[in-house]
C-alpha cells in the first residue's frame, strides 16, 4: 500500500467504541488541554524554564498514559479480530505503530 493510501485509509476508517470507552478517552484528552493551556499561561507570565518544563514533562507523561491505553485497546479488539479473520496485515501494521511510539 502506498503512503498516499495509507492516509486516505487513515482517514476513512473507523471504530465503533462503547460508551464508557469514548467517554475515559475524552475526559482524558480533556484533561491535557487543560495542563496545555496552563503552561500557556506560564509562558504568558514569565514563570521560571524548570517549572515549566516540569509541566510539559507532566503533559508527556500524560499523552503517553493516553497511548498506553488506546493500544491495549487497540490490540485486544481491531487487531484480535483482524488476525481471528485472518487478516494478518494487522500485525504488521502494529508492529509499525510500536515501533513509531517508541521513538
Amino acid at each position: 500500500m502506498s503512503e498516499n493510501e495509507k492516509k486516505k485509509d487513515c482517514c476513512c476508517r473507523k471504530k465503533d467504541r462503547d460508551e464508557r470507552e469514548r467517554k475515559a478517552m475524552l475526559n482524558r484528552l480533556a484533561r491535557i488541554e487543560g495542563q496545555v493551556r496552563g503552561i500557556r499561561g506560564m509562558v504568558e507570565n514569565d514563570v521560571y524554564c524548570v517549572d515549566i518544563l516540569t509541566q510539559v514533562m507532566a503533559v508527556q507523561s500524560a499523552l503517553n498514559g493516553f497511548n498506553k491505553v488506546l493500544l491495549g485497546n487497540h490490540i485486544k479488539s481491531c487487531v484480535t479480530t483482524s488476525v481471528q479473520k485472518g487478516e494478518e496485515d494487522k500485525i504488521n501494521e502494529l508492529v509499525e505503530t510500536i515501533h513509531k511510539l517508541m521513538k
